[in-house]
């Protein structure tokens, strides 16, 4: 088996990244299946400690942010999130080293048959399995695992963290999930388990509720951010910006910090994962204050709100339901005030394009729509049709590569280029900017026939 083949057999499994499930039920997604295959690997989810992320938004920047400050103070890390942006490797990383195409085959070749023993498993199952397996060989202390979707019936809630959290929650695959917050709530807050501490950012207070009755129920402390843990906006610039938390209390982790990633956002995700972080310190783990302060200020998450060039203003940003694309409207207009931006957007079809591009209408000064390589991507034709029925017309590109030298022609001083609505499509961008700059590109798994 070779790389590409291994990950070829994992998207011939059944593949809800590629296809839209049509029934969240307890048989569609199993835990079962995932605790078969780990049995038959020996269990190695209970080799280590880990902290279990659950969200509609911030969950990636929130598990950067954790395991940052973890391996800062010392502790060899795991780190599991998806999707990724270039490569299958960016999922699975130790010490924020990618898992190696040659781990990867290896665990597929050991896996494949216990895969075929199950019949059903789905391809994150697969992977999950694969990951944690990879993190026990591995010998990690501690991983950080993001939640793939939802959360009672996600694969990764085989888990028993030393602590749980769930960022901020909006209206995001309802079809699958629930139609109002307080169902979307109840799903996310399946991560919960008995007498593990929960910590929440914070959440509209039907979604609050929701939470804390289910934390109530299953006996599980909980820290909400904004209430009981606070934080203070500081001074800003193109590198990133300060801030100062408080805790309740006399924690140490109370102070000022820094952060090299853009939007106020972001601080929420930044709070929430400090105060997660001190819940570990209450549970025994080592976070001195300065190897806290260190990990915040060395993390790195691509694609989220990232400057690629000042001149021309180039952004990408990954932001892919109305509210996302909101808070992401509010950051580039404290960062970037009055500036008007040549859009490209791109999304995939099971998502509120209309309300995305609702949302950043106001912002916008010529609008580009195109489409990734992923299969769910909507039709651009499609998405001209969606704008014209907000009230934008849009010019249609075949591809993102070619959107990119459209931008760049009808770019102007005063303007910027924006590229948003899907991380797939932020994803080619980044590919495509390298390429068009003579930049090395990004370490990228060769296109898989979709």
């Amino acid at each position: 088996m070779t790389y590409l083949e291994a990950i070829e057999y994992l998207h011939s499994l059944t593949d809800y990244e590629k296809q839209r499930i049509e029934r969240y039920t307890p048989e569609t997604l199993s835990l079962a299946r995932v605790e078969r295959l780990l049995a038959a690997l020996g269990n190695p989810h209970h080799a280590y400690d880990a902290v279990h992320i659950a969200g509609t938004k911030g969950k990636g920047s929130t598990s950067v942010m954790v395991e940052s400050a973890l391996r800062a103070a010392g502790y060899r890390t795991g780190l599991y999130t998806s999707p990724h942006l270039h490569t299958f490797r960016e999922r699975i990383r130790v010490e924020n080293t990618l898992i190696t195409e040659d781990d990867i085959v290896a665990l597929m070749e050991e896996i494949c048959p216990l895969i075929e023993q199950t019949p059903g498993t789905t391809t994150f199952e697969a992977i999950t399995a694969l990951a944690f397996t990879h993190f026990a060989r591995h010998k990690i202390d501690v991983l950080v695992a993001e939640v793939g979707l939802g959360g009672r019936l996600d694969a990764t809630n085989v888990l028993l963290p030393e602590t749980a959290i769930i960022t901020s929650l909006s209206k995001d695959h309802t079809y699958i999930l629930g139609d109002t917050l307080p169902e979307i709530a109840r799903e996310k807050a399946g991560i919960i388990k008995p007498g593990v501490p929960i910590v929440t950012a914070p959440q509209q207070p039907e979604a609050l509720q929701v939470i804390e009755a289910v934390s109530q129920e299953r006996a599980a402390p909980l820290l909400a951010v904004g209430r009981d843990w606070t934080w203070e906006a500081g001074p800003v610039d193109t590198r990133g910006q300060s801030f100062t938390i408080r805790a309740p209390g006399d924690s140490d982790l109370s102070g000022a910090y820094w952060l090299p990633l853009l939007g106020r956002h972001q601080l929420e995700n930044a709070a929430t994962a400090i105060a997660a972080l001190d819940v570990l310190r209450t549970r025994g783990f080592d976070l001195p204050r300065p190897a806290v302060e260190a990990g915040l200020r060395r993390v790195e998450w691509p694609g989220r709100m990232e400057i690629l060039s000042e001149m021309p203003l180039f952004i990408v940003d990954c932001a892919h339901n109305p509210y996302s694309t909101h808070v992401l409207k509010l950051a580039l207009q404290e960062w970037f005030p009055d500036r008007r931006w040549v859009i490209i957007f791109g999304a995939s079809i099971d998502k509120d394009i209309a309300g995305m591009l609702e949302t950043l209408l106001p912002i916008t000064e010529y609008l580009i729509v195109t489409r990734s390589q992923h299969p769910r991507s909507a039709v651009p034709l499609d998405l001209a049709d969606i704008a014209a029925s907000v009230g934008k017309g849009a010019e249609v590109a075949v591809n993102v590569h070619r959107a990119i030298q459209r931008a760049m022609a009808i770019v102007e001083p005063g303007t910027g280029v924006l590229v948003t609505g899907s991380i797939f499509v932020v994803a080619d961008a980044r590919e495509a900017w390298a390429e068009h700059n003579g930049h090395p590109l990004p370490e990228s798994d060769v296109k898989e026939a979709v």
